[in-house]
């Protein structure tokens, strides 16, 4: 049971979320920490660069959401006095501190492979084993696999629509492993992409009390990624162990925007068209042009299997000003293509006929990875999320 003026499960005021920007000594590692991390070895984009790296929205927030960051500035000198945090909590470190919390020594995270790398940083800071499961023959999470990976597995984690592949892991799936996971494991399902996808979602599951969590964000179709603002929706015991690692509130900014954004209610499905529309059209000329896209994503990236070296690729298509993701080492020649505008995509198009036309070049050196992120010698960390 869900309210369709908010999008969140009807839990209660305070029970259903107990996120915010937790203080803690582990580096919170966003997808925008990683896009810095390639960027770091290319230099500064130019002005005019094509920025398709990060699964960012140009459109950026709604006219309202804009309004509202502009009426509430002014309170900026106050914290939060009208207790909106009751109506939204949000932020991405539940991602990190979810799985601190259900991982460690004894207690693994499984992951497919390629996914969606942040957790695996706050496993490894949890001295937790991690289990990497490929992806099935559809490109969707392998959840059988998944399951059967570790019987003392404490994350199990999906990403749906996945990051990066944009492909769908049907919900009927997803319910089998929330009821065939090992006992006192946790489902984790990262649902930041949801919107942009027509599949029924599973934030059902938490009003029905099951053993998961589920994560929101309007970094994607909202619009918000440097607003910073998401959900982590589970039940009140689940989310209690998030409270180890404290809690603030977040910006009074970001608030309005989120609650402004959410009372469009045209906005999801206009802007879901949009880039829909883009997608397609772009994937379309793919593989109308013989080259190899992997998968069928329904979200707002899709990766593909360029043939060669892909930070190569990488490489020449910035010479062009168009910057694309990162690679996963499961795929060494594949490369993430975020949704750009229309004319983003143009560019992209353009300028990626030109490269795959010329000759394979030697690859760029290979930015920092996850695990090689620390927390700053003055014990803060990277607080991206």
């Amino acid at each position: 049971m869900t309210d369709s003026k908010t999008d969140t499960p009807t839990l209660g005021r305070r029970s259903f979320l107990m996120t915010a920007a937790f203080a803690a000594a582990v580096p919170i590692v966003s997808e925008a920490t990683m896009a810095q991390a390639r960027l770091s070895n290319m230099g500064v984009a130019p002005a005019d660069a094509v920025l398709i790296n990060a699964n960012e929205n140009p459109m950026g927030p709604c006219k309202a959401a804009c309004k509202a960051i502009a009426d509430a500035a002014p309170m900026g000198g106050r914290y939060d006095r009208f207790d909106s945090q009751d109506k939204l909590i949000a932020t991405s470190e539940p991602l990190h501190y979810t799985t601190l919390a259900y991982t460690g020594p004894t207690k693994s995270l499984v992951i497919a492979d390629p996914s969606y790398e942040s957790a695996m940083l706050a496993a490894n800071y949890a001295g937790a084993k991690i289990h990497k499961v490929h992806l099935n023959g559809d490109y969707a999470h392998d959840v059988k696999a998944m399951v059967a990976a570790d019987p003392n597995a404490g994350v199990i984690y999906i990403c749906n629509p996945n990051n990066p592949t944009g492909t769908i892991t049907p919900r009927e799936e997803i319910l089998w492993a929330l009821e065939n996971k090992p006992a006192g494991s946790l489902l984790l399902v990262d649902e930041a992409y949801t919107h942009l996808s027509s599949q029924q979602n599973v934030l059902d599951q938490v009003a029905a009390g099951k053993e998961l969590i589920v994560l929101r964000t309007f970094s994607k179709v909202y619009g918000m990624a440097g607003i910073r603002c998401g959900l982590a929706i589970g039940r009140p015991d689940l989310l209690a162990k998030l409270s180890t690692y404290g809690q603030n509130p977040l910006p009074i900014t970001a608030i309005a925007a989120a609650q402004a954004s959410l009372e469009d209610a045209d906005l999801v499905p206009e802007r879901r068209k949009i880039i829909a529309d883009n997608r397609a059209e772009t994937i379309s000329w793919l593989k109308a042009s013989g080259y190899k896209v992997i998968g069928n994503s329904e979200s707002n990236c899709f990766m593909i299997d360029t043939g060669r070296e892909g930070h190569g690729v990488i490489s020449a298509l910035q010479a062009h000003k168009v910057y694309i993701g990162r690679i996963w080492p499961v795929w060494p020649n594949a490369v993430r293509i975020t949704v750009g505008s229309a004319d983003d995509m143009a560019k992209f198009r353009v300028a990626f006929k030109t490269v795959m036309d010329g000759p394979a070049l030697a690859a760029a050196p290979a930015p920092a990875k996850v695990s090689s992120i620390t927390p700053s010698k003055a014990g803060g960390g990277v607080f991206l999320s």
